[in-house]
This record gives structure tokens, sequence and C-alpha cells, in this order.
């Protein structure tokens, strides 16, 4: 293997391995979200507050119906506006995602 393949491959698993961790962020942001543990429940109990970063916002809107005696411990940021079929609005110049402006 040459030098240039061998960088080529450790970008690659470089990117696929934070491609995964961030869906496995996001997965674990939706756990202590939906289905807390009692452990988690006893520190929001406490005053502890979760910050969940990036969740779309029909996953926002949805905990805010189902989880809403827990309004107090949740803080939402970088929340992701999607379309009318739930997939993410991208900016027209950019290609970015959208994101609601949570000025924080």
């Amino acid at each position: 293997m040459n030098k240039l393949t061998h960088i080529t491959v450790t970008a690659f698993v470089l990117f696929t391995s934070l491609g995964a961790q961030a869906a496995s962020i996001g997965s674990w942001q939706k756990q202590m979200l939906y289905a807390p543990s009692q452990s988690q429940l006893k520190m929001e109990q406490r005053g502890r507050v979760m910050i969940y970063d990036g969740l779309k916002d029909t996953e926002v809107d949805n905990a805010m119906d189902k989880q809403f005696e827990r309004i107090d411990s949740m803080m939402f940021v970088r929340t992701v506006v999607t379309d009318k079929q739930g997939e993410p609005l991208r900016n027209e110049a950019t290609g970015e995602v959208v994101a609601e402006n949570d000025g924080c």
C-alpha cells in the first residue's frame, strides 16, 4: 500500500467512524428523551437539565407532547428544520441543513 492509498483509507475510516459516532449520539439522545432511565429521572428531579443537540423539529414537537411533565429538564439547541415529509431543509446557497436560531 503506497502512502496516498494509506491516507485515503485512513481518512475513510475516520469519517466513517465519525458518522457512526454522530448516529450513536443521536440514538443516545433519543433514548434519554423518550425512554429515560430511573437514574436520569431522579437527576432531573434534582434539577439536572439535559441539552439535546441537533434533533429534528418533529422530534422536539413529539417530545413536547409525550414528555410534557419533563419539559423543565429539557433544552433543545440547533434544532433541524424539516419539510412536510420530515426531511431536513437545506439552505439553497450552501446546501447546509437549516437549524432553528435558538439565540445561544
